[in-house]
């Protein structure tokens, strides 16, 4: 049954480092907006998390962590990963088109309303969480 929105909730899943766990996460994310009632989030979510949950397991060689947070009609998504090195600044997406790789944070960039990182242990590992907020408007 969808809900009004107004009560906070979050989810998280972690994901081994395997390319396939994008889809694992995407697919997720999907079945809980829908089930929250936020489906016109949708699109920009799957976006911004497959990015998210992308360069987690590209870049780094350990496990992953997709979170997906509701609050006061802000969706935050982010992931965590082992590697605690600042993610690289994102190039402006006119630049980054031209190139293989590295458009990642750009997309996240232009997409959401604000993005960012910190540094994060978890399970005794360290590592990063980089997010970004999409408000429900």
């Amino acid at each position: 049954m969808p809900e009004n929105g107004t009560e906070p909730w979050e989810y998280s899943l972690s994901v081994p480092n395997d390319p396939r766990a994008v889809t694992i996460c995407r697919r997720t994310l999907r079945l809980i907006l829908t089930v929250h009632g936020l489906i016109h989030l949708v699109d920009t979510a799957e976006l911004l998390a497959t990015e998210l949950v992308a360069n987690a397991v590209l870049h780094t060689k350990g496990p992953a962590t997709l979170r997906v947070r509701w609050s006061a009609g802000v969706l935050r998504i982010g992931a965590w990963d082992t590697d605690p090195e600042p993610p690289e600044p994102p190039h402006p997406l006119d630049e980054a088109t031209d190139r293989e790789g590295g458009r990642g944070l750009a997309l996240i960039r232009a997409c959401s309303d604000v993005w960012g990182w910190q540094p994060l242990s978890r399970h005794g590992s360290r590592g990063k969480y980089v997010w970004c907020d999409l408000a429900a408007v």
